[in-house]
């Protein structure tokens, strides 16, 4: 027991001076010391592990993050992905809505131009039909007719232009399978091979779209 005490003292000596010195007349105090001793030894290492504990549970967190942030910013890029086609594909839509609503104001009134192109048919055999040589001021009413006749072919001409209409007399010109429409092929002396040598009808187009081939007679070899 003595042995025991000599040991706490000296233990305890560079800490505790005065419970060295209490321990030599004291056994209860030196009970009491060893207890504090272990009690401090304890605590400590509860505080090592708990840091120990600390220090690997952020480890293993940080490990985790670089495969997080990874998976997140593969589904950024998919998301981001995913709204760029949308807005493309609203961006086509829109473009084709578009030019759908501009053809039809261009085109809505084909049907009716074509049933007016009918009335200039009409108009222009009228005038053709009138012999020149009678068109004179001794017979003032088949003048004042034919004038007539004239001043509203001119009109309807005029009103044909302004809504983009207008007329195919492809004389002299090459043969288009998308404007003319070959009514026979003959060989003419003097004309080019695939050239249009006659036109029966006149043909017109609506903003650059044929609507009513001309019917032609085209040069053969």
């Amino acid at each position: 027991m003595a042995a025991v005490a000599q040991c706490v003292r000296a233990a305890l000596r560079p800490r505790y001076p005065l419970l060295g010195f209490s321990l030599r007349t004291s056994p209860r105090l030196l009970c009491v010391a060893t207890q504090q001793q272990n009690t401090g030894q304890n605590v400590e290492e509860e505080q090592s592990r708990s840091q120990n504990e600390q220090k690997v549970e952020p480890s293993s967190a940080e490990k985790l993050l670089p495969d997080e942030k990874a998976k997140l910013e593969e589904q950024l890029k998919e998301v981001t992905d995913k709204y760029k086609r949308a807005l493309a594909d609203a961006e086509n839509v829109r473009q084709r809505s578009q030019k759908l609503v501009e053809e039809a104001k261009l085109y809505g009134i084909q049907s009716f131009c074509k049933d007016l192109l009918e009335v200039a048919d009409i108009l222009e055999k009228a005038t053709e039909s009138v012999p020149k040589e009678e068109i004179k001021d001794e017979n003032p009413h088949l003048k004042s007719l034919y004038e007539g006749l004239v001043m509203t072919e001119v009109q309807i001409q005029k009103v044909f232009k302004k809504h983009g209409l207008l007329r195919l007399n492809p004389v002299g010109a090459k043969f288009d399978p998308y404007e003319h429409e070959a009514l026979f092929h003959a060989p003419m002396e003097g004309k080019e091979p695939g050239t249009i040598a006659l036109v029966s009808k006149i043909g017109y187009k609506l903003h650059g779209r044929t609507l009513r081939p001309a019917l032609v007679g085209v040069v053969k070899d």
